[in-house]
């Protein structure tokens, strides 16, 4: 089914609250699906439903997937699912409080992880928003192809608050039923409201409504118009009554009895029907809406009452200042219960005037049907689709040129002490200080890194180096990991991962810094800490010390210990490999999760030194599954998504990527070419690095060509746009790779032209 005539849109992911829970955000999404599926009866409109804590509910069939607020895994399943489903665009109903996180952050791990274009409507948009809130509103405004704000007011403050465009944002009100209009009187017997004059106000009852100040007023409107009866019709808010019961509802009826007002105030403390609840705005003379907060953008009540032409008179919040313009209704001050009596009277006192401001309102409430809401939202949607970025890398696509590593993000990232883990954007983030794991890959880096920043790489390379020392807890027998901007340790033993990667840049800086002296220091820790491996169980740590072993045996041949670790490392992992492997599933592990090309190339550099014909086997067939594995449809690399981790032999997810797994995969298949000459493993290699400079699933370069910096991962939509010390090492590796094969080839080419030439 093609809505319109370029756009194709089936199916639509619909993300909020749905009845039975108790709130007028459930009820508008609700509202929401049911005027598309009624305007385009060819659309299907899943909705997701968001559990509040400690909830569950029975829902309708529509509601396809529910989820907790602060279950954090649900956020990813329901990704996952709306992927699954084919969705062409996903819509989010915005409110604070209905999300979980701070601010409702936890919305933005499913949106990073869905692949269609997400629109978001945002019921609240604050003018003063507090840093967490600003943080989230800005995220959605960077994830969302469009937003929709049901008033000017809203746009306006995305605008001046937010810097957001005017084309990205529409203006879409609050849908409301479409009945013909008829007498409040043929409505008023139905519920004992017969010879009455009926002011009503609906929702779910708590402070913020104001209902106090209506009832203030009654007396000196009771005084003029005996017959007036102030409805005030809705449940208390479940969260209220969850803090202090039914207190608020009970001081209400307290006021109204201390008022005499007995007659003439009448609560209904009921949750009713849109059905019902549309009659009872039919049985009305005058809607009222009495709240208190001026920062209010939409009310759903307010828009009920207006399209069923009723004459209002409000307090001045946002929605109702623009909406009841121009003589659709009347405007009172906050809490001013006089003002209120005043006005009303007035109307009650004129017939004329009265229907005057129904006709008006009536007509501005033909905008505001629900079908109307619907031919919106569905014109929004083709345009979120039509937008969304084009792919720029079709297919295996080039030969990737190979860039020249630069210092600059690295330097960046440096000070005296060592690397700073991460970045807000390109700016280091001092908050998070600094760490081994990325400590011990930058002193490795160094050591690649060539003229024209040799002697500044190796300035770099010793800052990095003693950190590594530092980090050594002899004591332990284990490296510490994490260390506070104020260079103290947050931790006596850091993972046996991070054990295994250290020990591996002292391998590594043992064969290979220019620095004598580094070379003596590093064979001399490396001493030190690799008895200490032999004791740890993860593979990766296993895999690591191999890499180490290898680099040392380089360094020094025939060294015994590493000879020893790396003899031990490798039957270990070798022993893990038969004991979890299955056809279909030719790996170390029961899961795919970081690093992964790792463990294969330490099998294949422990079958080399070895001479063992098994391992070299077996991590070549390991290596080419993962191969596999990393190949989207199109030919590219797809590092194995962070959403894959830990899923027992499942398939894996394709985010989000992270660009350590490029450098893993580049090292891996340079050492299977090394074995094997297979012309596959060197297309491989180009493979994973041509992912950096945007061949990729979204066609975004991650790797800075101009400065090195390399942003921190590919998601489903975009780039997260944070420089971390690992993706910036990432890159800079990947591209002294590319360089290193280059040169071979062109050597290799060179001696084979030689040949030829001699023969």
């Amino acid at each position: 089914m093609a809505i319109g005539s370029v756009v194709k849109l089936d199916r639509v992911a619909l993300i909020g609250n749905s009845p039975p829970r108790l709130c007028g955000i459930a009820t508008f999404t609700q509202d929401v699906r049911k005027g598309l599926v009624a305007a385009f009866p060819d659309l299907a409109v899943d909705m997701y439903a968001m559990n509040d804590r400690g909830a569950r509910y029975d829902y309708p069939s529509e509601v396809v997937c529910s989820i907790d607020q602060d279950n954090l895994a649900d956020y990813t399943r329901a990704a996952q699912q709306i992927n699954a489903s084919g969705a062409d665009v996903v819509c989010v109903q915005h409110e604070y409080g209905i999300f979980g996180g701070a601010a409702g952050v936890h919305l933005l791990k499913l949106l990073d992880r869905v692949t269609a274009p997400v629109v978001v409507s945002l019921h609240t948009v604050l003018e003063q928003p507090n840093p967490e809130q600003r943080t989230v509103i800005e995220a959605l405004v960077r994830r969302a192809s469009k937003l929709i704000v049901m008033a000017e007011k809203g746009r306006r403050i995305l605008r001046e608050v937010h810097g957001v465009a005017d084309d990205r944002i529409a203006v879409v009100p609050h849908g409301a039923p479409d009945r013909p209009p008829a007498p409040a009187d043929d409505f008023k017997h139905r519920f004992g409201f017969a010879g009455r004059r009926v002011l009503l106000t609906f929702g779910l009852l708590s402070p913020n409504k104001g209902i106090d100040t209506m009832i203030r007023a009654m007396p000196a409107i009771v005084a003029r118009h005996p017959d007036a009866l102030y409805v005030v019709l809705g449940a208390t808010h479940p969260h209220l009554v969850a803090h202090e019961g039914e207190a608020y509802r009970e001081g209400l009826i307290r006021l109204a009895d201390e008022l005499g007002l007995g007659d003439h105030v009448r609560f209904i403390d009921s949750y009713v029907e849109k059905e019902e609840l549309i009659d009872h705005i039919a049985a009305t003379d005058i809607y009222v809406t009495p709240y208190l907060n001026e920062a209010q953008i939409t009310s759903g009540t307010l828009s009920y009452a207006v399209a069923m032409g009723k004459p209002v008179v409000s307090t001045p919040y946002w929605h109702a200042v623009e909406l009841l313009a121009d003589g659709v209704g009347i405007i009172v001050p906050f809490g001013d219960s006089a003002a209120f009596a005043d006005r009303i009277c007035a109307l009650l006192d004129d017939p004329v005037a009265l229907a005057e401001m129904g006709r008006k309102a009536w007509a501005i409430g033909r905008t505001m049907t629900w079908p109307a809401l619907a031919r919106s939202y569905v014109s929004i949607f083709e345009e979120a689709i039509r937008t969304k970025p084009a792919r720029l890398f079709r297919g295996g696509g080039r030969k990737p040129e190979p860039v020249r590593p630069r210092l600059d993000a690295v330097e960046r990232l440096s000070d005296g002490c060592g690397i700073i883990q991460h970045s807000i954007f390109s700016v280091p983030d001092r908050s998070h200080g600094y760490c081994v794991d990325d400590n011990c890959r930058a002193l490795m880096l160094m050591h690649r890194i060539g003229q024209p920043d040799a002697t500044r790489a190796d300035e770099l390379a010793t800052i990095y180096a003693a950190f590594v020392q530092h980090a050594w807890n002899g004591a332990q027998g284990r490296f510490r990991n994490f260390m506070a901007f104020d260079r103290g340790w947050l931790e006596e033993r850091g993972s046996e991962d991070s054990f295994g990667r250290t020990l591996w840049s002292l391998g590594d800086t043992a064969a290979h810094a220019r620095s004598h002296d580094l070379r003596i220091w590093a064979s001399h820790l490396f001493d030190q800490v690799a008895p200490h491996a032999r004791t740890l169980a993860s593979p990766r740590t296993w895999a690591f010390s191999i890499l180490a072993a290898d680099a040392m045996l380089d360094a020094h041949p025939g060294h015994e210990l590493a000879t020893t670790l790396l003899r031990d490392c490798g039957e270990r992992l070798q022993a893990e490999l038969v004991k979890t492997r299955r056809p279909g599933w030719d790996w170390y592990e029961e899961v795919l999760a970081y690093d992964n090309a790792r463990l294969p190339e330490a099998l294949m550099r422990a079958g080399r030194r070895l001479g063992s014909e098994t391992m070299r086997a077996d991590g070549l067939a390991t290596m080419a599954w993962l191969d596999t594995l990393q190949t989207n449809e199109d030919g590219q690399f797809r590092a194995i998504g962070t959403d894959s981790f830990w899923r027992v032999r499942e398939q894996p997810l394709p985010f989000d990527q992270q660009p350590v797994e490029g450098w893993a995969t580049i090292d891996a298949a340079r050492v299977a070419y090394d074995l094997t000459s297979d012309e596959r493993w060197i297309a491989s290699a180009e493979r994973a690095f041509a992912w950096y400079v945007g061949s990729n699933d979204l066609g975004l370069p991650l790797g800075s060509v101009a400065d090195g910096g390399c942003f921190d991962g590919l998601m489903s939509d975009r780039v997260n746009l944070n420089q971390g010390a690992e993706s910036v090492l990432a890159f800079q590796f990947a591209c002294c790779a590319l360089i290193e094969m280059s040169e071979k080839a062109d050597r290799n080419g060179s001696l084979r032209k030689a040949g030829s030439v001699a023969s």
